[in-house]
């Protein structure tokens, strides 16, 4: 009887148990791919309904394409909204890998903000975002890692204010405190405050079609450890639209470094002038 070398037996027993390893790999890589594509449920309603606001007249003396987009959202009588709550679904790549998203972003409209966001797999919650900006102090929770800190104070002015353009794009005209500069036909500045006696800016773009807004350009610190600003962008995307100002429902946020968007949200709820204050303190939902 021949009986084989050993070494021989050992490469063959090593390519089959390298096989059994590679084909587990691959259905381990599957499974968690698959995961990422399943979309969450979204979370319950906001429990208040939103409140009537009062309106005021459109102000005079806009830059042209300001004047334009506001009076083909809201006419010539403009909505106070002192606080509005967003709730949607969306994805975000906050690691490198794209994941779907839950969030309810919680607005005490121009002063301050909460976020709270969950990463999904397989619809079940992997990581827990709890973003604050309230009081003038800025406070990043992360499931890694905490951030706060008069940089990330300036990160989160700017990302309030762009969520606003989307879900209540009223304040900018009605909060005494923001100003708008001419560019051209189609672009404007618009400045808003940054705690006492501070400002910050961006450049606003309308559709030259629609007349809305179309994207928002800031510089913006990316965390407090930032040496430099970098250039910051907010754009809707598609078509679908959201609440009385018709606005686009879905919105990307891009670094420019990064060259390709971050984070894509799609709101699907938004209520006004109902109570934050309680809210934009708690944790969680």
């Amino acid at each position: 009887m021949r009986v084989a070398p050993t070494g021989r037996i050992i490469g063959v027993k090593g390519r089959r148990v390298m096989g059994i390893v590679l084909a587990v790999g691959v259905v381990v890589l599957a499974v968690g791919w698959l995961g990422f594509q399943v979309t969450p449920r979204p979370f319950a309603d906001y429990p208040e309904e939103s409140h009537e606001p009062r309106t005021v007249a459109l102000p005079d003396g806009l830059p042209a394409p300001v004047e334009r987009c506001f009076r083909t959202m809201y006419g010539d009588e403009v909505p106070v909204v002192d606080s509005v709550i967003i709730t949607g679904r969306g994805r975000i790549r906050p690691v490198g890998l794209w994941m779907p998203a839950r969030y309810r972003f919680i607005h005490d409209a121009g002063r301050g903000y909460r976020h709270y966001i969950e990463a999904t797999w397989f619809g079940l919650p992997i990581m827990k975002v709890n973003e604050r900006y309230v009081d003038g102090e800025a406070l990043m929770e992360l499931p890694w890692a905490t951030d706060s800190g008069p940089k990330l104070v300036q990160a989160a002015n700017i990302g309030m204010w762009a969520e606003l353009s989307s879900a209540a794009p009223a304040v900018l005209v009605t909060d005494p405190r923001v100003r708008w500069e001419p560019v051209d036909g189609d672009t404007a500045v618009l400045v808003v405050p940054l705690g006492q006696g501070a400002t910050d800016t961006f450049i606003v773009r309308f559709d030259p079609q629609t007349g809305l807004i179309d994207s928002l350009e800031a510089m913006r610190y990316r965390d407090s450890k930032s040496e430099a600003k970098v250039l910051w962008i907010a754009a809707g995307e598609g078509e679908t639209t959201i609440g009385p100002a018709g606005t686009l429902a879905i919105g990307s946020a891009t670094w420019l470094d990064q060259g390709r968007p971050w984070a894509y949200f799609e709101a699907e709820e938004l209520r006004f002038n109902v109570g934050v204050s309680e809210y934009l303190r708690a944790r969680g939902l």
